[in-house]
Order: C-alpha cells, then sequence, then structure tokens
C-alpha cells in the first residue's frame, strides 16, 4: 500500500525520537552526533532548557491571535532583533521562503516608486532562496527549477563573487533595483566570497540606488561567528532575511529592513496569519537570551577555527580533498567527485552530515557543541572521508 505522503523527500531510513544537546537517539535507541543542526536550524542543539521552558510557558496562555491584534511578543522580538542587527522594522512569516517573498515584494514595491515599470532585481548563479515560485526563480539552480516554468521574471542572474559582473549589469541594465545574495552560500556548497566583495556590492548598491537584500537565513543567529555574516565585514544591508535558526526548530521566518525598504509596506501590502504568533515569538527570544548570556557567537568564531585547524591537519596530503573551507560553523569539505553516498555511510556510524552542490560535505553543527565533542566530529568525519576516498 502506498504512504499517505507525497514524494517530495527521500528520506534516510531512521527517525528520531529524542535528542540532547548534540546528541539524538533514534527509536532502537542508536545514539548520533548531530552535525547537521536540522539543517542550521537547531543551533542551540536539542531539548535546550531555555527553549523548552519558553514553549512550555507559552502554550498554557496563548498560542496564537492572528495579526488583527497587537502582539506583545512580536514586539519584543522586533525590539530585539532591531537592536542586535542594526535593522529598524521586521515582518514575521513561517518560513526562510516566505522572508524572501516579503524581500522580492519589498523590492518590486520600491522599484514601482521609482518609476519603473518592470523592476529587476539581480541574484546570483549557485544560489538558494527557497521553493516557491517567486524565490525558486531567484534560486540559481537548474536542477531545482526543471519543471516548474515559466518561472516568475525580473530576475538578473550574475556569477557569485564577481563585482566586474555586476558593475556591467549596472552599466546596461537600467531597471534593477536591487541585489538579493546569500554571504556564504550554504545549499551552493558553503561557498565564500573575496574578503571584501560584501564591502564593494555594499558601494555600488549605494552608488546605483539599489537596495541590498542579504540572505541571512542559513549564515544567522550566531553561525558564521558573528550575529549575522555580513557583520564580518562591517556593513548593513538595506533588507535582511532570517529564518533556520531564529527558534531553534519553532516555524518562524523574519524579513528585516532600515532605511527606504522599512517604509514601503503598508496595511494590505503584505501579510501572514500565522507569522509571529506568541509560540514562535517566545522560542525567538529565548534563542535571543542564551546565544546573548552563553556567549555563543564568540563561541561559534572559536569552534569553526578550530574544526578547520582540525581537518587540515587530519586530512592533509589525503588524495580527493580538493579544499576545506568555513566560517564559523558553516564547513565545507569539497571532493574531487560526486560523495552523496557519504551521507548514508555516516548515519550507519552515528554521524549526521549533509552532501549539498554534489561533491562537497557540509556541517553545520550546533552552536553548543563542546571542544571534545568537535574533535570527535573531526576524527570521525576524517575518518569517513579517508575511508570513501580509499574504496576505489
Amino acid at each position: 500500500m502506498p504512504g499517505t505522503l507525497m514524494t517530495t523527500y527521500k528520506r534516510l531510513p531512521v527517525s528520531f525520537y529524542r535528542g540532547e544537546g548534540v546528541w539524538l537517539w533514534d527509536t532502537k535507541e542508536k545514539r548520533y552526533l548531530d552535525a547537521l543542526s536540522g539543517i542550521a536550524v537547531c543551533g542551540l542543539g536539542h531539548a535546550h532548557p531555555a527553549v523548552k521552558e519558553a514553549l512550555c510557558q507559552q502554550a498554557g496562555k496563548v498560542l496564537h491571535t492572528s495579526n488583527l491584534y497587537e502582539i506583545p511578543l512580536q514586539e519584543q522580538l522586533g525590539e530585539a532583533l532591531t537592536r542586535v542587527s542594526g535593522m529598524e522594522r521586521v515582518f514575521f512569516c513561517n518560513s526562510g521562503a516566505e522572508a524572501n517573498e516579503a524581500a522580492i515584494k519589498l523590492a518590486r514595491l520600491y522599484g514601482h516608486r521609482k518609476g519603473i515599470a518592470n523592476p529587476a532585481i539581480l541574484v546570483m548563479e549557485q544560489s538558494f532562496h527557497g521553493r516557491t515560485l517567486a524565490t525558486l526563480s531567484a534560486t540559481g539552480n537548474r536542477k531545482a527549477q526543471a519543471g516548474f516554468e515559466p518561472l516568475v521574471q525580473g530576475f538578473v542572474r550574475v556569477p557569485f563573487g564577481d563585482v566586474k559582473s555586476l558593475k556591467l549589469v549596472a552599466e546596461n541594465s537600467p531597471n534593477v533595483v536591487a541585489v538579493m545574495m546569500e554571504p556564504i552560500q550554504g545549499e551552493g556548497g558553503i561557498n565564500i566570497p573575496p574578503e571584501d566583495y560584501l564591502n564593494k556590492v555594499r558601494h555600488l548598491c549605494d552608488q546605483q540606488n539599489w537596495l541590498l537584500i542579504l540572505d541571512e537565513i542559513q549564515t544567522g543567529m550566531g553561525r558564521s561567528g558573528r550575529m549575522f555574516s555580513c557583520q564580518h565585514n562591517g556593513i548593513l544591508p538595506d533588507v535582511m532575511t532570517l529564518a533556520k535558526g531564529l527558534a531553534n526548530g519553532v516555524p518562524i521566518g523574519a524579513c528585516l529592513a532600515r532605511g527606504a525598504a522599512a517604509e514601503l509596506f503598508a496595511p494590505g501590502n503584505h501579510g501572514s496569519t500565522f507569522g509571529g504568533n506568541p509560540l514562535a515569538c517566545a522560542a525567538a527570544l529565548a534563542v535571543i537570551r542564551a546565544l546573548e548570556d552563553d556567549k555563543l557567537v564568540d563561541r561559534a568564531a572559536k569552534l569553526g577555527a578550530r574544526l578547520l585547524a582540525g581537518f587540515a591537519d587530519k586530512l592533509q596530503g589525503v588524495s580527493g580533498i580538493e579544499e576545506i573551507r568555513g566560517q564559523g560553523l558553516l564547513i565545507g569539505i569539497e571532493l574531487d567527485r560526486p560523495c552523496s553516498e557519504l551521507v548514508s555511510m555516516a548515519l550507519a556510524q552515528g554521524l549526521l552530515i549533509n552532501v549539498t552542490a554534489e561533491c562537497v560535505v557540509r556541517l553545520l553543527p550546533p552552536l553548543i557543541l563542546s571542544d571534545p565533542e568537535a574533535d570527535e566530529l573531526i576524527d570521525r568525519t576524517s575518518r569517513l572521508l579517508k575511508n570513501f576516498l580509499n574504496q576505489e
């Protein structure tokens, strides 16, 4: 008898019923080191006491009222996010794709207010912004787009990390109103641009009167070693999108804006039934407090350096390793061949990893990883890669 779920996922043959810290246990009581964090979601690990307490308390009060009414916890979360980000206003939704949809709508509204009938947004090759029709159209992955044509118009694609291409578009495309990009491409393979790239993009946007939209859905909430990845460059975007690690597993997304972009939306321009409900906001507030109180953002930077140094040492001279790269707890180990089978091999050994862009092992461990756990991750992953590369 076929299952009742649509076959949108090729799931691994395991289910987890409990977690604690960086560990998960399956229904057969096998323990796994979680180096994926639910794809950069559970930055505080599993069953974090502060998140548990916030959810339990709020569940006993009120879960949802809708945005027809004031939501004090939403106001508190908005104040916390603008304080740590330097942005001015926030729209809350339920996912990263929804946050990016809001950002795209802001850019188009911005263009129309400037008198541009068909505003265009510059996006990057190898990017990933979501699977709704607009965010899929912005995404630089032809495989993900195939079969869903006609795609949404109004996106111009350029190579990631290449300022010259941006300048060429600026000279020849008067309809461009914004640049939308990830500071570090996650799904694209942990692609890190040149050190001054974001600064140059910010400068170009200022020159052209374009909005700079930064998708910090995977890089944000401390994962890069700063609260937001753009802070490594000392810049502010005009629009920033968040989700994933914002509430440690409770669905929430946020579109932050400042300056002209912060004043574009008016009642009726955009909305969300569930967005920013009391339960999700309570969880997100607990996450921000934990990140600050436990100094986990600085911890992520130190852990990232430890992991990169450890992998460089363990994998030095190993044939088949192309590059080891990362920032904070976004680690990519690129191989010279497709390696998707590593995910199942790691699972059998009690390790949760991911392979993206066909040949990049992506590691996104929780920010609460201890030094011994970090060293265990280095040892187990390095051994796994060496075994895989010696199979042929």
